[in-house]
């Protein structure tokens, strides 16, 4: 290792490590040893110390452990004549850096005083963030993220930059400044989304800040992987080889880069520099190369792709505004938009249909009334997207599935909002995206490319029309409303007990090597992304992909939801981790969990009944745990009777908890969760002879003990008090 590199990283180490001591000294003076520190809406504490440490620190006399650890790890400086095996000690640094900038960054949240947040800076990225963006690692829409310290030469290139990573479709966490300047406040002035759902995200205007993304890494480790706290090697190695992050250093690199970037490196992330640094080439603690020097903006994101290993596809959109899953979160504003279509404002639906490949002539694209510069600014447009399809794979079954996919295809374009599906659409234009060129029958272009991208193995023809006359788009509605009762009369028929075949879902095995989600009918994964017909379409696309077919064989328990083939398959895929496991019960061999769910179902003794907690929900819960801290009981491929994650259709499954009564045995749930589920489980309490139950199920406005839960129950006569015990 370059002597250069490792006198500057450690004496950047020596520098963080002395103003943390200093501003914890301080924060100790003003509030008192026994003050309480922490993250906000965490369950692991200071994640990066929680994970290689496994300290929990939650008072700032806690910190004091942490920083005689780093001390401990601490060099000292090289000196000018010595010369030594230096990669090492700069390793040792670069943790203890790391341990320190936590810790700095931990103390600007104390006394409940406002965070170091502005309109810019975001500060520390919750659990809720971490789970919901989390999952876009596990499932590949998301590669890897980009470490982002320092700023671009100029503002253009900074946004150019930055579209090259979102169409790449990666995270971008910025951090640092270069000469007073930083790449979030350069791509602010230049009027582009920042924030979690454009995945442009600025933590802090000093390098310390990336810190949090270095704690989102270890945090995924824990949550995804069950990586238990304080495992730092699994960690570590967990990183290099799951999470692929790098770091772009843009401007002059000091000491304090240095010494964070060494931190990097021990995770296996590599950094490319701008500026003319020492290199280290050699493999070992990164995949590839550890530092590559002098590489100019143009080659600056690819050549990181390269030293980091990322195999990253990206469709060539024949459409003028950029296209990729980091606009999906893109808003655009009532006053930012030139044409409007749906939302309860115009008629406005899409609909896809299977016809004989005679009848489909493949890439045509029409626009049947006014294209979109012919209508005036602010237009609200009458819509309707009419897709044909044609393949000899293609099923009826498959073109709901294929809907469904409309909303984030269409999302992906720079400037295009779109949401809700069917005849519930609701899609917005920018006045920007039209400006560079964007015209209706561009949803048709990309519409065309993605379906026979995506869809390659069932679908072999597509043909759009669009319509913007409101006679058509009335014609076209009646016919494909037809199409959607048929469909849904088709849905309803479809149960468990229908088909002897389930699915199973692999995707989150890179992360957690014991889970397998299988899904039924009435049991959809347990990220909510999946259902019967999405597995089972995906399979015929991917047959050797992650959703392969279960037979069920012979059945075991109807109740509990018990087959012999379902078995089977889950020992096999387990590599005999799990050899038995049941779709409907919670207290007897339940469904691992990876970390993706969407909501958790846990067991409350003296209530005789279970809490459901969904993962935005940041409050405590009456088990005495946050959602978080729950998550990490669950999480990682483990069976944990009492306790199970779950996506949130499955809560109006008439075979939710069918081996232990079902939704009597509800007695918590958050009332943002009851609300946004009434609707759904209507139907089910009106079958339950109970209209008004959602009413007897307490939220935290009863309460978040048990006791108070208990209190609330027997006041409505709640029925779990006088159902058979669950254990």
């Amino acid at each position: 290792m370059s002597k250069i590199i490792a006198s500057a990283a450690i004496r950047g180490a020596h520098s963080i490590f002395g103003k943390t001591e200093a501003k914890l000294a301080r924060a100790k003076e003003s509030f008192g040893a026994d003050h309480a520190v922490e993250l906000p809406n965490t369950g692991y504490y200071l994640p990066v110390i929680y994970g290689l440490t496994g300290e929990k620190v939650e008072r700032l006399s806690d910190m004091d452990r942490v920083l005689d650890y780093a001390r401990d790890l601490l060099p000292e400086v090289p000196t000018e004549k010595l010369h030594l095996p230096y990669l090492g000690g700069t390793l040792d640094a670069g943790i203890a850096t790391l341990l320190a900038e936590e810790c700095h960054e931990a103390l600007n949240y104390i006394d409940n005083a406002p965070p170091p947040v502005t309109d810019l800076w975001l500060g520390a990225a919750d659990d809720v963030i971490m789970r919901a963006k989390g999952v876009e690692f596990v499932d590949g829409s998301a590669p890897g993220f980009a470490a982002v310290v320092g700023a671009a030469p100029d503002n253009a290139t900074a946004v150019r930059l930055a579209r090259e990573m979102q169409e790449k479709m990666l995270y971008v966490f910025m951090a640092g400044q270069t000469e007073g300047r930083s790449f979030g406040a350069q791509l602010a002035e230049e009027g582009i989304q920042l924030g979690w759902d454009t995945r442009l995200v600025p933590f802090g205007e000093e390098v310390y800040s990336q810190i949090y993304s270095v704690g989102f890494a270890t945090r995924a480790a824990m949550a995804f992987g069950g990586v238990q706290p304080g495992d730092y090697e699994r960690i570590l190695a967990y990183n290099k080889s799951r999470v692929f992050a790098f770091v772009l250093a843009m401007g002059e690199v000091t000491d304090e880069w240095y010494a964070t970037a060494a931190g990097a490196i021990s995770y296996g992330f590599p950094t490319i520099a701008t500026s003319d640094i020492p290199q280290i080439l050699p493999t070992g603690v990164c995949t590839y190369e550890h530092v590559v020097s002098n590489i100019g903006c143009d080659e600056l994101v690819q050549k990181a792709i390269e030293v980091r290993g990322l195999k990253i596809k990206v469709t060539e959109m024949p459409i003028p505004v950029s296209y990729g899953p980091a606009f999906e979160g893109e808003r655009v504003r009532k006053e930012d938009t030139y044409a409007e279509s749906g939302g309860q404002r115009t008629t406005a639906f899409e609909f896809v249909r299977t016809l004989d490949a005679s009848e489909v002539t493949d890439g045509k694209i029409e626009v049947v009334g006014p294209e979109l510069d012919e209508f005036e600014p602010g237009s609200l447009v009458p819509l309707a997207i009419v897709v044909d399809v044609a393949g000899r794979k293609m099923q009826s079954d498959f073109e709901p599935v294929i809907e469904r996919q409309f909303h984030h295809l269409m999302n992906f374009a720079e400037g295009v909002l779109h949401m809700g599906q069917r005849d519930l659409m609701w899609l917005r234009i920018s006045t920007a995206a039209k400006e560079k060129g964007f015209r209706f029958h561009h949803l048709g272009d990309l519409l065309h490319a993605k379906l026979l991208d995506d869809f390659e193995a069932i679908v072999d023809k597509v043909q759009v029309t669009i319509y913007t006359e409101q006679d058509k788009v009335d014609e076209m509605l009646a016919i494909a409303r037809q199409t959607y009762e048929v469909r849904d009369a088709r849905m309803a028929e479809l149960v468990d007990d229908s088909v002897d075949i389930f699915y199973s879902c692999s995707l989150c095995q890179s992360f957690a090597p014991t889970h397998i989600c299988v899904v039924t009918p009435e049991r959809l994964g347990l990220c909510g992304a999946y259902n019967w017909l999405d597995a089972k379409a995906s399979n015929e696309l991917n047959p050797t992909g992650p959703n392969q077919p279960i037979e069920k064989g012979a059945c075991i328990s109807s109740l509990a939801g018990e087959w012999e083939g379902v078995n089977k398959f889950i020992a096999e895929k387990s590599g005999g981790a799990v050899e038995r496991m049941t779709c409907y019960s919670l207290m007897e061999n339940p469904m691992t969990s990876c970390g993706c769910f969407m909501a958790i179902i846990a067991l409350m003794p003296m209530c005789n009944g279970v809490m459901i907690v969904n993962r935005e929900f940041p409050g405590m819960t009456p088990s005495g745990m946050k959602f978080s801290t729950l998550a990490g009981m669950v999480g990682g491929g483990v069976q944990s009777p009492g306790f199970m994650g779950i996506g949130r259709g499955y809560i109006h499954s008439k075979k939710f908890m069918s081996a232990e009564g079902g939704l009597s045995r509800v007695v918590w749930m958050p009332k943002e969760l009851k609300e946004a589920m009434r609707a759904l489980l209507q139907p089910r309490f009106d079958e339950m002879g109970d209209p008004d139950f959602l009413d007897k199920i307490a939220d935290e406005t009863v309460g978040d003990t048990e006791d108070a839960v208990l209190e609330f129950l027997t006041n409505v006569n709640h029925p779990a008090l006088s159902m058979d015990p669950m254990f």
